[in-house]
């Protein structure tokens, strides 16, 4: 018996957890607040334990063992405010390698000094960590999942008309978010909740469990940086420039250190994500970029950090093709953490050819991906594609144009490319 709440939507990360409770005697989900993970957790216990709960925080600071339960598996929910329960946890998966005993579920990873003071081993064999992001489309319901990832890799296609996708659904769908708690909220209200999760993390999240204070002006005008650059391979100088004033080399080196600072402070709450650079044969390796492209973990934080709606993005194509295409990479990772394969970009610095997504698969194979909002580009996505094929020694195993504005699914005829619209897709 399970404690799977009403109303709860299927994530793709389910099948994963069943799978790993299986094989290790405990399962730990990370992931940005709100995104969903005690539900999901909840959906596969038959116990839990929440730590922001004082009775049971007080209890797991005597002694861990006092909240373990008999009703397994049983979750423990934002384990990291009392650290020392992951080796309590790791011990007791030790103590008759029986599997499936325990969910950890955490919103902030641990912090240097609490990974010295009170974890000693890695559970590297018992604990397996899950990343959890929010819901793509497809979890959602808005993607109806014609176009496959899995089947493109074995060169099939469903093609055919699906529908007239409008650019204000695609609008709403960025300024919403993947957000559950926001997946019915109608339009006029969808930027609250994203807007009330800058504030909480400007005013509360970046100080929990931290060693030292932050500025909270500062912090802000770092996240509106990174949602200005969003989709492009921004570096540390121009946020530096974005957010602090420096005059001589000395100065820039201590900026450069705060930005790194309050980066790390984002990334210790699962709100950032990088997309590194895709190696491979093309050319000459000293052209390729190295650079990552930063993410948010959702653009709809971006739209709130800007202070966007979807009226807005509808009269500015440049930031609003800049962010649908931080709407597709989004929805791409998931899709990639469930096929055990990894997201990246690709850029040839001489050139400037480039490809938005690079998809590469457990076996090495890679697909590769343009973004478009309107389908009246894709003619420039297929030849941007064609010119990267031409170019590379290690040729991609399928190659995709994802559009916003988009009808139907289709394969070029003369290039093989697919064509899909992002609300047709899925792993």
């Amino acid at each position: 018996m399970s404690l799977r709440k009403d109303g709860y939507k299927i994530r793709l990360m389910d099948e994963k957890i069943a799978k790993y409770l299986r094989i290790f005697g405990a399962v730990s989900i990370e992931g940005p607040k709100w995104c969903g993970k005690t539900w999901t957790a909840l959906n596969h216990v038959n116990s839990a334990t929440y730590m922001t709960e004082k009775s049971q925080k007080n209890l797991a600071q005597v002694d861990p063992k006092y909240i373990f339960r008999k009703e397994r598996p049983q979750l423990i929910d934002e384990w990291q405010i009392v650290p020392s329960i992951w080796d309590a946890v790791r011990h007791e998966c030790d103590k008759d390698h029986d599997k499936g005993k325990f969910i950890l579920t955490g919103s902030t990873s641990l912090t240097q000094e609490e990974h010295e003071d009170k974890v000693f081993h890695t559970g590297t064999g018992r604990i397996a960590s899950l990343r959890m992001n929010p819901m793509s489309l497809y979890e959602s319901g808005e993607s109806t999942g014609e176009a496959s990832i899995s089947e493109m890799l074995n060169g099939k296609i469903n093609e055919g008309y699906i529908r007239d996708v409008e650019l204000h659904e695609l609008a709403y769908f960025i300024i919403r978010g993947g957000w559950p708690e926001n997946l019915h909220t109608t339009e006029e209200n969808a930027s609250i909740i994203p807007a009330s999760y800058i504030e909480a993390i400007v005013n509360k999240d970046m100080h929990e469990r931290q060693s030292k204070k932050r500025n909270p002006n500062k912090m802000r005008m770092l996240i509106r940086s990174l949602s200005r650059n969003e989709s492009t391979v921004v570096g540390v100088k121009t946020i530096v420039r974005d957010i602090e004033e420096y005059e001589n080399e000395d100065e820039l080196i201590k900026s450069r250190n705060i930005v790194a600072d309050y980066l790390a402070v984002l990334d210790s709450l699962f709100l950032t994500f990088n997309q590194e650079a895709f190696s491979v044969n093309y050319r000459s390796s000293s052209r390729i970029g190295k650079s990552a492209k930063r993410h948010l973990v959702d653009p709809s934080l971006c739209c709130a950090s800007l202070g966007l709606s979807a009226e807005k993005l509808l009269m500015d194509h440049e930031i609003f093709g800049l962010l649908f295409e931080a709407l597709v990479e989004r929805d791409l990772r998931i899709y990639a953490d469930y096929l055990d394969g990894h997201l990246y970009h690709f850029r040839d610095n001489i050139s400037g050819d480039e490809v938005d997504a690079i998809l590469e698969f457990r076996d090495g194979s890679y697909a590769a991906f343009e973004i478009k909002l309107c389908d009246g580009n894709i003619h420039v996505a297929i030849d941007s594609l064609k010119t990267f094929y031409e170019h590379v020694s290690r040729k991609p195993a399928f190659m995709c144009v994802i559009a916003g504005h988009c009808s139907a699914v289709m394969q070029d005829p003369k290039t093989g490319i697919f064509i899909t619209p992002l609300t047709s897709l899925k792993p």
